[in-house]
């Protein structure tokens, strides 16, 4: 009898493991992507336009409507794309233009999420490039960063807070191991970002940018995976609402937070790659794109 007993809460258990498992990949499932509205946003080429140069008035025109809390693009939305192309032909901000450099990549960006977990999705046509193969194990890198309204000027240019003019690969870069940071940055303050990047080699990482970039520490990566069907890629992500990490901001539904992303494509490292502006993802609730729950 005893026996008996024993196999019957053994099997209890085994099938208790087995439907908490099945609940754990549920939550985790994919949304019906057909069904989550896309917002079309272009990544354009930078160039060497760090913030200390946004911010010089002699050099940008729009330094002094982002100091009365202006956003980037609200002035720049219609003409990104253009921004991009003269930047990437050399005419302007870059003393080292690279042959065969798309200007700008319009992509498909879809959000959503299940009460556990955020649900992204970036869609796009790859364009031609022929320029120097600077990482040569990956033709495309693809990253986001979250922010909760806590570093200085994010408001107003997303991610741009973290892009200095001694970084490594800028002009005026003299350290080679100095990448994005915020001034003032750390994680105590909450002065930091989000900082999620999918390699196409297959690696993920999961960190933040505080007074450096560390590319580890987070718990919020469920998932990130991507392929390429003919020209175009596609990238999601599955990232927990609430991961506990370092340096991983909280979503909560009702708010919105500041939220960008860059393209490293045409096998490209540091500055060179395609950029937004600066957006906000709702959860739930009014953004430049909104997660709602499916």
């Amino acid at each position: 009898m005893t026996t008996a007993l024993t196999s019957l809460s053994k099997l209890t258990l085994a099938a208790a493991c087995g439907l908490a498992f099945a609940a754990g990949n549920a939550n985790a499932a994919a949304p019906d992507w057909s069904k989550v509205p896309a917002k079309k946003i272009t990544v354009f080429y930078p160039g060497a336009s760090p913030l200390e140069w946004i911010m010089k008035g002699s050099e940008h025109g729009g330094a002094k409507g982002i100091k009365k809390g202006e956003q980037c693009i609200g002035c720049h939305e219609e003409e990104v794309a253009d921004i991009g192309k003269k930047i990437a032909s050399g005419a302007r901000n870059e003393p080292r233009p690279i042959k065969g450099k798309a200007g700008s990549i319009p992509v498909q960006v879809q959000a959503a999420h299940d009460g556990a977990n955020l649900y992204l999705r970036f869609t796009w046509k790859q364009p031609a490039g022929g320029g120097e193969k600077m990482d040569k194990d990956n033709p495309v890198k693809l990253a986001f960063m979250l922010e909760d309204h806590k570093v200085d000027l994010a408001d107003q240019g997303g991610c741009w807070a973290t892009c200095h003019n001694d970084a490594r690969t800028m002009p005026d870069g003299k350290d080679d191991k100095k990448t994005k940071y915020v001034k003032d940055g750390n994680l105590a303050s909450g002065k930091y970002y989000d900082l999620i990047q999918w390699t196409s080699k297959g690696k993920s990482h999961d960190g933040y940018v505080a007074d450096k970039r560390v590319m580890e520490g987070g718990k919020g990566l469920v998932e990130a995976k991507g392929e390429q069907k003919g020209d175009t890629w596609t990238v999601t992500f599955t990232r927990k609402l609430a991961p506990g990490g370092e340096g991983d901001v909280t979503l909560a539904p009702g708010k919105a937070y500041n939220f960008g992303f860059a393209i490293h494509d045409d096998y490209t490292v540091g500055r060179f790659h395609q950029v937004s502006f600066g957006y906000t993802l709702g959860i739930d609730t009014k953004g430049d794109i909104v997660a709602a729950k499916q």
